[in-house]
């Protein structure tokens, strides 16, 4: 069914209207100016990574093959490079380091990132050296948000001469600086900056530091900086901001366009709310990086569940734009099409990552698509220009709340391709088996919880979710290979359970483990090994032009080197350590997250895109943490991983072949 059969998905229009309004939108689309005419991002040059993704595509792939399966086990450490806020925590011991998950971008002969305190530096990319820093000063507000210190990236512009990184702080600024010399560019807002709150219509007051903050890269498409934020997932004040999007001019910094989140009465989506629940919720804002189409004039917006995140008692109804992936003309803030991926959402499943665009073939049919992996493990897949789903996805009945005050969704919509890339559910097929002893502790365990398929609510009783707010997929996203249209998906499987109170206010686990959506409980299983069978992470590869999954392996041998393991698991078990994905021509690329520290090394690995094998592997000082990039300089081609988990060091290091087997290739 296309998207826009679903009235309740374009709200007020009658089907015939919607598929009127999707073929109206197209045509204009197809009858719009090209990039080219109305101000575009510099062409990718060889070499280069311009924008966080790689391009606004976000496929985070280079066609770079110097460094291929034949020789990665020989690369070596060309540089590393220290992130500048070693010197502000130096300098104030009170404050705690963030993490550091940014991933540079390279354009015109130079490496530009962020870092976990919002500062911007520029570096040579075969050097390493430092070539100028700029502290915004934003983390003299206070922590950023309930994420801390933690930023993902910058945008790049250029026209002529005119060179600009742009970034969004934790502090709430957009700020636009010469990329030449790091300065400010004084025609850009005021001194080089933006009031986002002020441009949102939020006052300082109703956002103290902690609740909202900007943590993703801003997009830059057709001389249009896109910037969302991060709002706290917790209800911390009685009324939370709702999410926008906000579109602004690259050169003045003139905000263009607003699209709230949350609707307001009478705007298109409000009658999802029912009961006046967008007067009293927050949040639904796109925390995540998102794509856009360059030549569509469209950004893809990724939107996040809206407060609270565990209970809906005083939001009735669907709760549009909430759990949404939008498609918003650039110029005029429009909303183009849309399709919510959960209805009123109550197991925290933000869209957590950008939608990856690429070209298909399916049935003899070229369709310009998105794919969209979620945190439940479910990868829908779109016609990019009018939001129809290239398969059908099904409305289909899901278990229902048993709280009084609580109204969840009859149904959920469900792809009917691809397959989920992850676990889904808990059932006594999932419970660990090494022996049946073990299987029949692990069902003992398993009965002292409330369980069930995928979009089973939570309760009174402790109630686990498979996947839980950690993944499935996550920030990271997927990578997908323009050449054969391929996504590659890491996604990650720990059990978590949770337990509310009749009025749905939660009860936290006393010895649960501290995540960003509050305090959980990681369910265990028998003699302290996991109660589900493994992988406990995976690597899918999804044929995009089918709806087919090509191969799916565990991530990483993981645990299996323990104790615990070693008499049952031979093979590898995965890890839930977090990081994501990088394709070349021939390679696909990751390391292992720190969020598992006993369970993952430290190093970069190779796999085979067509097959999923291990192809080679070399050692890093630390665990990486956001996706790596590569680009090339002077015949050499590098790869750069970002990593520093809190108190780690933060730093890049940037990996390429013998300088001497590097030219002579």
């Amino acid at each position: 069914m296309p998207a826009t059969d679903d009235p309740r998905l374009l709200p007020g229009l009658t089907r015939r209207e919607t598929l009127l309004a999707g073929a109206a939108s197209a045509a204009l689309l197809a009858l719009a100016p090209s990039a080219s005419a109305r101000g575009a991002p510099p062409r990718r040059r060889e070499g280069e990574w311009p924008v966080y993704g790689g391009t606004n595509a976000a496929a985070k792939y280079s066609p770079l093959d110097q460094i291929d399966a034949s020789n990665f086990d020989r690369l070596e450490i060309a540089w590393e490079w220290t992130s500048p806020d070693a010197k502000i925590l130096a300098e104030n011991p009170d404050l705690r380091p963030g993490e550091f998950q940014a991933t540079p971008i390279m354009v015109d002969g130079r490496l530009f990132t962020s870092t976990a305190m919002s500062q911007v530096a520029a570096i040579d990319p075969a050097t390493g050296k430092t070539l100028w820093v700029h502290d915004p000063q934003s983390w003299r507000s206070g922590y950023p948000t309930s994420k801390g210190f933690l930023h993902r990236g910058v945008a790049y512009w250029r026209s002529g001469q005119d060179a600009r990184i742009v970034i969004g702080t934790g502090d709430n600024r957009l700020i636009a600086l010469d990329a030449a010399t790091g300065e400010r560019v004084a025609g850009f807002g005021t001194d080089g900056a933006v009031d986002l709150l002020m441009a949102a219509g939020l006052a300082r007051a109703d956002a103290p530091a902690e609740l909202i903050g900007i943590t993703s890269p801003p997009v830059i498409c057709r001389d249009t900086v896109i910037v969302g934020q991060y709002v706290n997932d917790r209800p911390t004040q009685a009324s939370m901001p709702g999410g926008t999007v906000m579109g602004f001019d690259v050169r003045s910094g003139r905000l263009k366009w607003t699209f709230r989140m949350i609707p307001r009465p009478g705007e298109p989506g409000s009658e999802t709310w029912e009961a006046d629940g967008a007067a009293r919720t927050g949040n639904a804002n796109p925390w995540a990086p998102m794509s856009a189409d360059d030549t569509l004039g469209l950004v893809y917006v990724p939107g996040s569940c809206p407060t609270n995140n565990f209970y809906g008692g005083e939001r009735p109804g669907d709760n549009l734009f909430g759990n949404t992936l939008v498609a918003i003309d650039v110029e005029t803030g429009r909303r183009r099409w849309h399709f919510q991926l959960v209805h009123h959402d109550i197991w925290d499943y933000d869209i957590p990552c950008a939608g990856n665009l690429v070209d298909i073939m399916v049935d003899g049919r070229a369709i310009p698509a998105i794919a969209q992996p979620t945190k439940q493990g479910f990868c829908f897949v779109f016609d990019r220009r009018t939001g129809d789903p290239v398969w059908p996805i099904e409305e289909r009945p899901v278990p229902q709340s048993v709280l009084a005050g609580e109204h969840t969704a009859a149904t959920q919509p469900f792809p009917t391709r691809p397959p989920p890339f992850d676990r889904q559910g808990i059932s006594d097929d999932d419970l660990i088996d090494f022996t049946p002893e073990l299987k029949t502790e692990a069902r003992a365990i398993l009965a002292r919880y409330r369980s069930g398929p995928l979009y089973t609510p939570m309760g009174t009783e402790h109630t686990t979710m498979v996947p839980s707010w950690v993944g499935g997929a996550n920030w990271w996203g997927a990578a997908v290979d323009p050449e054969t249209a391929t996504l590659y998906v890491p996604s990650i499987t720990a059990p978590v359970s949770m337990q509310l109170a009749p009025d749905g206010s939660r009860i936290d686990a006393p010895d649960g483990d501290v995540e960003i959506a509050g305090r959980s409980t990681i369910v265990r299983g028998p003699q302290g090994l996991p109660l589900l069978k493994p992988p406990y992470g995976r690597i899918t590869a999804i044929d995009l032009n089918r709806g087919e999954i090509v191969w799916s392996r565990a991530n990483a041998p993981g645990a299996m080197d323990s104790a615990a393991f070693r008499p049952f698991a031979p093979g590898w078990i995965g890890t839930t350590s977090r990081t994501g994905p990088l394709l070349t021509r021939t390679l696909l690329l990751m390391g292992e997250g720190p969020h598992a520290p006993r369970q993952s090394r430290k190093l970069l690995r190779a796999f085979d895109k067509r097959t999923g094998d291990v192809v080679g592997e070399v050692a890093l000082p630390d665990h990486t943490l956001g996706p790596p990039m590569t680009y090339a300089v002077d015949g050499r081609q590098y790869i750069v991983c970002g990593m520093g988990f809190r108190a780690a060091p933060h730093r890049l290091v940037a990996l390429a072949l013998p300088r001497s087997e590097a030219t002579s290739s």
